[in-house]
């Protein structure tokens, strides 16, 4: 008897685990809430802003205490703002494969599975990356608190590419 209940119990709660598993991008699909469409809205709009240099709006969206993680480095709001203003880094595209959302509260964490083509030190590269975003809704408005470059191990898919190591400072 004892070992029925232990089972049950176990059956109970690898049932209840593998309900709260995150969504991860490429995974199948499930109804999006208001909210976490638009966080997958702001974020495409945020890639497009990062590719025009809109440093003003970019300015907006970021939250005065943002970190923002590179391959090569991680700095604050301001330097990657001069960052992107400057040229240093010019996000010229990112093509987005997946992405989701998990919301928790006023914290939200998106994840983007791209190729991002940008010129780094004057030279064009693209990478295969997973992007992790947090945002914060302050003032019923969100804002980004950080985000973070981690390089995957697949091969780049846009335009048939490959990957390209950039020679100056490093995303």
């Amino acid at each position: 008897m004892k070992a029925v209940i232990i089972a049950l119990f176990m059956c109970i709660a690898g049932m209840q685990l593998s309900n709260a598993q995150a969504k991860l991008p490429g995974a199948a699909a499930t109804t999006t809430t208001k909210d976490e469409q638009e966080l997958l809205d702001l974020s495409k709009a945020k890639w497009q802003w990062m590719a025009d240099k809109k440093v003003d709006t970019l300015n907006e969206l970021f939250s005065e205490k943002c970190v923002f993680v590179h391959m090569g480095g991680s700095w604050g709001k301001t330097q990657e703002l001069n960052t992107i203003k400057g040229g240093f880094i010019w996000y010229k595209k990112a093509e987005v494969y997946g992405a989701s959302v998990n919301i928790f509260g006023n914290t939200a964490i998106l994840l983007n599975d791209i190729d991002l083509l940008a010129v780094v030190g004057g030279n064009e590269v693209t990478h295969a990356f997973m992007v992790t975003e947090v945002y914060i809704r302050e003032n019923g408005k969100w804002k980004m608190g950080s985000l973070t470059f981690s390089t995957l191990l697949r091969p780049v898919k846009m335009n048939g590419g490959t990957s390209q190591q950039p020679t100056q400072p490093q995303h």
